[in-house]
């Protein structure tokens, strides 16, 4: 026992989310379905909104950036379960895990702070409707598209840079499908403390941070339409246009502040997993079809596109 302890880990077994034999084959199916989808979802809205000129404004940039983020997102950790569905537990290497562990964080945070950026354009667009070109130009946009991404790249590099540090000897498993933070801190021989307070602090306030401006201006827009217009069918067209974007923040945000949010230390490992799961491949797949179903211009650019393909 005290030889095995002193062995330093060169790499890790990811279970993945389920160990029943008989559902590996389902899972592989289901999942590969949700993942073609993402793909040729958040492909279809990327190449609309390069190609059609009238999708050209602030709103459908920043959708085009999620979609960006959907694609990479779920290729960061779906590819790998797929896998492991078929030709059972694989193996990561130290090297992997950490690369893995950063662009799921780097990418997850991006899409955190994303969502607040779609939710202030919106309620630029409602509340302010006539400096909207002005406060909204194209220098604007991309300021904001930058400091999302940015601030999602900083904060995944300091948790990647302080797992590093950890030393991990004995047991390599991983009661996951992906290399995240918490169930590689339960495989650490050395000292968690300071991760657990980082993951603690940074993660809750890149959390609740977005959330808070993203409930902050939808309830702004909301006393702004009750107080400013009279017409209940002008009431209804402001709601039906910030529709599609409170359906997404809530499929990301609900089950992230799950996962996330204090006491980190206290959750179930399985709930963690459904939970991820979640917002890893579901939402992703789901995104595309919320903004299409439930938005004209981007139904129509659709249609355009594929007439011009066929």
């Amino acid at each position: 026992l005290a030889m095995l302890n002193q062995t330093e880990v060169s790499e890790f077994i990811l279970l993945g989310p389920t160990d029943i034999q008989g559902l590996q084959h389902f899972f592989f199916i289901s999942f590969l379905l949700l993942y073609l989808t993402s793909l040729l979802g958040n492909g279809a809205i990327v190449t609309m909104v390069i190609s059609e000129p009238r999708l050209h404004t602030p709103m459908y940039f920043f959708l085009g950036n999620l979609s960006c983020l959907d694609i990479f997102y779920s290729t960061v950790t779906v590819p790998r379960m797929l896998t492991g569905f078929l030709f059972g537990h694989q193996p990561i290497s130290f090297g992997g895990c950490l690369a893995q562990l950063h662009f799921f964080h780097f990418l997850g945070s991006t899409e955190a702070v994303l969502l607040a950026t779609m939710a202030y354009d919106r309620y630029v667009a409602v509340c302010n409707p006539l400096r909207y070109a002005l406060v909204m130009c194209p220098r604007t946009c991309l300021l904001l598209a930058v400091a999302s991404w940015s601030t999602g790249f900083v904060r995944a590099m300091m948790h990647s840079v302080m797992t590093s540090q950890l030393r991990f000897c004995g047991h390599n498993h991983i009661h996951h499908f992906f290399c995240d933070i918490k169930p590689l801190l339960n495989l650490a021989c050395s000292s968690t403390s300071l991760n657990m307070t980082l993951l603690n602090v940074v993660t809750t306030s890149i959390v609740l941070g977005p959330f808070t401006l993203i409930v902050l201006s939808y309830l702004c827009i909301i006393s702004f339409i009750f107080q400013k217009v009279r017409s209940q069918e002008e009431r209804w067209t402001p709601f039906c246009t910030c529709a599609a974007h409170l359906t997404t923040m809530a499929l990301f945000y609900i089950p992230v502040l799950f996962n996330y949010t204090p006491p980190s230390s206290g959750s179930s490992p399985k709930r963690d997993v459904q939970v991820s799961l979640m917002y890893s491949a579901a939402t992703p797949a789901l995104n595309p079809l919320i903004y299409t179903l439930r938005n004209q211009e981007v139904r129509s650019a659709l249609k355009k596109t594929l007439g011009r393909k066929l």
